[in-house]
C-alpha cells in the first residue's frame, strides 16, 4: 500500500509539472473535442509492479457525456503469491502453477462532474464500463534440480517439485504460452477520472477505480491453496493520449 501511494504521488506531481510547463501553448484552455485516443499503464491489487496495459477510444455524445471502447491486457495474480530468491540469485513464486492473462474489451460511458477552469485545475468525471473477459491460463515453468548435475525445466507440480530449495529459477519469457487454456468470463468496473491536461489536443490524467471480474471456472494459479473464479481489485491507471 505504501508503494502504491508513492507511485500515485509521483504520477500526480509529474502531470502537474508538465501541465504548468506547457501552459502557454495556443490550444491551452480549449477543451472542445469530439474524439480522444488514450493509452496507459495500470497498477492494481491483483497485479505486479505493472498490472497491465490500457487503450481507449472515446466519442462525445453531449457536452457532459462520452461513450468509449477500451481494451485492457492484464496479468492477474493470486493474493497468496510469495516471491523467493534462489541460490543463484534468481527469483520465483513457490507453489505457482499457472499464469492468468486477461484480455478485456469494454464498452462504457463517462460523465463530467466538474470541469476545470482555463489553464488550471483538475477535471473530474465518473465512468463505468462492462465487457467480456478472455483468460489465457498459461503454465508457470520452473527450472528444477533433480540432482547436482541434472536439471529440468517444466511446469510446477506440487507433487513432483516438493523442495523449494531445488528450484533454480523460472522458465524463459513467455515459455508455455502456446500451451495456454482458455477461460471465458466477464468484467465490470467503476472509476473516477482525474484529468490534469490543459490542452485540447492531448490529455493526461489518472483513472482510479474498482473492478470485478469473473470466469466460468476456477483458475488454478496455486494448486495447494484456495483458487478463485471471481477476482476483485482496486486499481489506478496513468494515461496519456490525443484528442481532435
Amino acid at each position: 500500500m505504501k508503494f502504491l501511494k508513492t507511485i500515485l504521488l509521483v504520477g500526480i506531481s509529474s502531470v502537474l509539472f508538465l501541465s504548468e510547463a506547457f501552459a502557454q501553448r495556443e490550444d491551452a484552455g480549449n477543451y472542445e473535442y469530439d474524439k480522444e485516443y488514450v493509452f496507459g499503464l495500470n497498477k492494481n491489487t491483483n497485479g505486479g509492479l505493472i498490472g497491465g496495459l490500457f487503450f481507449k477510444v472515446g466519442t462525445r455524445i453531449t457536452d457532459e457525456q462520452f461513450s468509449f471502447f477500451s481494451l485492457e491486457l492484464s496479468n492477474v495474480k493470486n493474493p497468496k503469491e510469495v516471491r523467493y530468491n534462489t541460490v543463484l540469485g534468481n527469483s520465483y513464486i513457490f507453489g505457482k502453477s499457472n499464469y492468468l492473462y486477461s484480455i478485456r474489451p469494454q464498452y462504457g460511458r463517462e460523465v463530467i462532474l466538474f470541469k476545470k477552469a482555463p489553464n488550471q485545475g483538475v477535471q473530474v468525471s465518473a465512468l463505468a464500463a462492462v465487457g467480456p473477459s478472455l483468460g489465457l491460463i498459461a503454465p508457470y515453468y520452473i527450472e528444477y534440480a533433480i540432482n547436482r548435475l541434472e536439471t529440468v525445466r517444466e511446469q510446477y507440480n506440487p507433487e513432483v517439485h516438493q523442495s523449494r530449495f531445488n528450484i533454480l529459477g523460472t522458465g524463459r519469457l513467455f515459455e508455455g504460452l502456446g500451451e495456454s487454456e482458455l477461460a471465458i468470463g466477464a468484467n465490470v468496473k467503476a472509476a473516477v477520472n482525474l484529468e490534469f491536461g490543459v490542452f485540447r489536443s492531448n490529455v493526461t490524467g489518472l483513472e482510479l477505480g474498482y473492478m470485478i471480474e469473473g470466469f466460468t471456472k476456477e483458475i488454478p494459479l496455486i494448486p495447494t491453496t484456495e483458487n478463485r473464479q471471481l477476482f476483485q481489485s482496486v486499481y489506478f491507471t496513468f494515461y496519456y493520449g490525443f484528442r481532435k
